[in-house]
């Protein structure tokens, strides 16, 4: 039997596997993609809670995000769909000196990338969130181009798009085994077949480190699980996306926002990290959140909380994605270690990738790649997480 021959294979279908497969489609490669579950957007993506912003402490992150909010802003407008876009800006609270001064030191780095982005004193701030917890509170900053958007309704436009730009989806396909030969994948193998392609792209989320194995490559990529939630829909009175990032037992910071349909939906960063895989509710998690945001916002106490769940994120060292080739293997490409931003990431982070495969990278991409390459030190840290 012939082994099916694509231009190129990804394996991963959810928030930058289905864009990039679209973009390459668009720019007129053949592509398949294999997916171990039942449909796309069933690992990580439907678990995300939807923010996308650009204001980030990393010009790599910084310039990719500023790409994707244009991509998703307009997605209406350009592909037809409603994706429930909405520029409700993203606001960082500072209630102590240290956190002043994080957000502070960051305005520069903002401002210099064309982010709008400002500090507010109390009195100004509390016009923007007039429900804050004024107690202690010093100010914060707000930068209004931010936003939210539906992770799974996007990634489900963006698998419509790519099917009819003529990408294979193959779904319940496992990838089992990648055949190398001179520092070169010459075939895909899964449970089910085998395939062949000029380049193939890991972009399996928490699952890479595991595809790099099978191209004998270590991928410094682990999983850590995080928790999020959903209230009942109430009329809206909250703007933006609203951080705080006081660490506090059990978590170094949490966020929430109220979606266009009136839900309220929230989430933690957990300290120590939770590496692994499991993705069941803890009984501490409610809990230890609530008290948290009702003392930010008391007016939040009388909401109640429909449903819990907990999503991976696949972390690198540093806190910043891995976008480039794989060192030795020279039809490996990589798109990992989004570290829980791969719905804001993905489709800038698509269409990066799929200019690489072209060879037409542009000037603006050479001074990012160094930042995100695979064979970098990661010695820095994302400082907004």
């Amino acid at each position: 039997m012939n082994t099916p021959v694509y231009d190129v294979i990804l394996i991963g279908a959810g928030s930058i596997g289905t864009p990039t497969a679209f973009f390459l489609a668009q720019a007129g490669f053949k592509v398949l993609v294999l997916e171990s579950v039942a449909s796309v957007g069933q690992g990580s993506n439907k678990r995300a809670i939807g923010g996308i912003r650009a204001t980030h402490s990393d010009p790599a992150k910084i310039q990719l995000c500023r790409r994707s909010l244009e991509i998703l802003s307009t997605f209406k407008e350009t592909y037809g769909e409603d994706i429930e876009w909405d520029q409700c800006g993203y606001s960082y609270v500072a209630y102590t000196p240290r956190e002043e001064q994080v957000l502070k030191d960051l305005l520069p780095i903002h401002q210099q990338a064309g982010i709008r982005n400002a500090w507010y004193d109390t009195q100004d701030f509390l016009k923007i969130l007039p429900d804050l917890n004024p107690e202690g509170l010093i100010g914060g900053t707000f930068s209004p181009d931010d936003g939210s958007a539906s992770p799974l309704l996007t990634n489900h436009a963006f698998y419509q798009h790519a099917c009819a730009a003529g990408v294979e989806f193959h779904f319940f396909e496992q990838v089992t085994q990648l055949t190398m030969d001179h520092q070169r994948i010459t075939q895909v193998v899964t449970n089910k077949a085998r395939y062949s392609a000029g380049v193939v792209i890991n972009t399996a989320g928490a699952w890479a480190a595991s595809i790099g194995k099978l191209a004998n490559i270590d991928l410094p990529v682990q999983s850590d699980s995080h928790e999020a939630a959903i209230t009942e829909p109430v009329a809206r009175f909250l703007g933006p996306m609203v951080v705080d990032i006081r660490p506090a037992s059990g978590s170094s910071n949490y966020y929430f926002y109220q979606h266009i349909t009136g839900q309220i939906i929230f989430c933690i960063t957990p300290e120590p990290n939770a590496w692994g895989f499991n993705v069941s509710e803890t009984s501490s998690f409610l809990p230890m959140v609530s008290r948290r945001m009702i003392d930010l916002m008391p007016r939040l106490q009388h909401i109640r909380v429909r449903r819990t769940w907990r999503g991976l994120y696949p972390m690198t060292p540093d806190g910043f994605p891995i976008l480039g080739w794989a060192n030795g293997i020279e039809n490996f490409l990589l798109g990992i270690g989004l570290c829980g931003q791969g719905f804001m990431l993905g489709p800038s982070c698509g269409e990066l990738l799929c200019r690489m495969v072209q060879h037409k990278i542009t000037a603006e991409d050479e001074k990012i790649l160094p930042l995100i390459a695979p064979d970098r030190a990661f010695t820095g840290q994302e400082l907004l997480k």
